[in-house]
């Protein structure tokens, strides 16, 4: 049997990838391992384990019987990931590093990478899939079909060159299918858990990681009536929903309006950048928390066109359920391309830096950062 061209697989020391590897191997491909690292500040603390995970690689990667290759992304993502991301978070917006992480990092250097090795493809773990479009001729990204893992919302901004050039085996299975067939094959990761959160934050406390990049500049919390129930850090450490961490827990609202009571939770419902001030509300149905549509701008469509203006459905942060929405594509008032949604239901702390993508029933046709979303009542 003649052997299938070369795949060359982000090996992340998880047991997705790992199966990712033994799936392309199986099926005939010529597979090379290649380990990422993309962070080097602090990797040898308790948060960011990446030497760990690149033993675990080498021993997926020696049990299956290919080559590992360990290669330093670093300064990329350094350059082209983080530095955007502190950008964002000192604009007062919440941006989402892991999309601009497969944008810049995984779909681009990664793959530049091993088109140098002669690879004809690449793979990832991802829970996603990618389907040729016979009546358009282009590639289209779908969801895993395991829906509780699927993480097409993370790769909305891949284009058409890296679509074609891209394998997900395991969006094809369900997670329990790719845990069988990791002890099936005696996998020293079978039992590995699901890594969380962003490789260089790990599981430490978010506010400690900012604190060293950005500076602090404390400021009032207000409720709706104005009156200001507590001080907040920086605005910077803050994001449009969050119940924890807001030191004001028992204060009652004034007159008690909308129910709130001393024991209903307050969330961050805005942040005022011109005056450094943190507005939040009690009550999960507060209606400052509650945005009917929502405008995007720098837009990534997967096809490289926008799709017709129309019924479609969206998520404005991962793991949300689709949202029926009617899509208008816009113009922004400097010049960028842009969409605006309008949504059926009223969705909730919808959050600037965040992303808006857009389906199509199973197929993800892109999206865009979130600039504004107008709330119900807002002063």
């Amino acid at each position: 049997m003649s052997q299938l061209p070369r795949v060359v697989v982000g090996l992340s020391g998880g047991v997705d990838s790992a199966v990712t590897a033994y799936l392309l191997k199986q099926q005939g491909y010529d597979v090379i391992g290649i380990f990422m690292k993309n962070w080097e500040d602090d990797d040898d603390s308790e948060y960011c384990s990446s030497n760990i995970d690149f033993v675990d690689a080498a021993a997926v990667a020696d049990v299956l019987g290919i080559e590992i290759e360990h290669v330093n992304f670093a300064a990329d993502y350094k350059d082209r990931v983080f530095s955007e991301f502190l950008r964002e978070y000192q604009a007062g917006r919440t941006p989402n590093p892991d999309i601009l992480c497969n944008a810049e990092i995984k779909f681009k250097s990664f793959l530049d990478h091993a088109m140098r090795l002669g690879a004809e493809k690449i793979a990832t773990g991802h829970y996603a899939r990618v389907r040729l479009n016979s009546a358009t001729g282009r590639h289209e990204l779908l969801k895993g079909l395991d829906a509780s893992k699927d993480q097409s919302y993370f790769l909305h901004r891949l284009n058409q060159a890296q679509l074609s050039k891209t394998l997900f085996p395991v969006g094809e299975l369900h997670k329990t299918e790719v845990r069988r067939i990791a002890e099936e094959i005696g996998l020293p990761n079978a039992k590995k858990k699901d890594s969380t959160g962003i490789c260089f934050i790990g599981e430490r406390p978010f506010r400690d990681f900012l604190n060293r990049y950005i500076s602090k500049e404390p400021g009032p919390i207000k409720d709706p009536s104005g009156r200001t129930i507590g001080q907040h850090v920086g605005l910077s450490f803050y994001t449009l929903g969050q119940r924890q961490g807001l030191g004001i827990g028992g204060i009652k609202a004034k007159g008690a309006q909308r129910g709130g009571g001393e024991h209903t939770p307050w969330f961050v419902a805005r942040k005022d950048t011109e005056k450094n001030t943190l507005w939040v509300v009690q009550g999960h149905d507060h209606p400052w928390l509650q945005s009917p549509t929502l405008q995007a701008t720098d837009v990534s469509w997967c096809a490289g066109t926008a799709p017709e203006p129309g019924r479609y459905a969206a998520k404005t942060r991962y793991r949300q359920a689709d949202a029926a929405c009617e899509l208008q594509n816009m113009r922004m008032t400097d010049g960028q391309a842009g969409f605006e949604l309008s949504f059926r239901e009223h969705q909730w702390a919808v959050t600037p830096g965040q992303s808006a993508v857009v389906y199509d029933g199973e197929v993800c046709l892109g999206g865009g950062v979130i600039h504004s979303a107008p709330t119900m009542h807002m002063v």
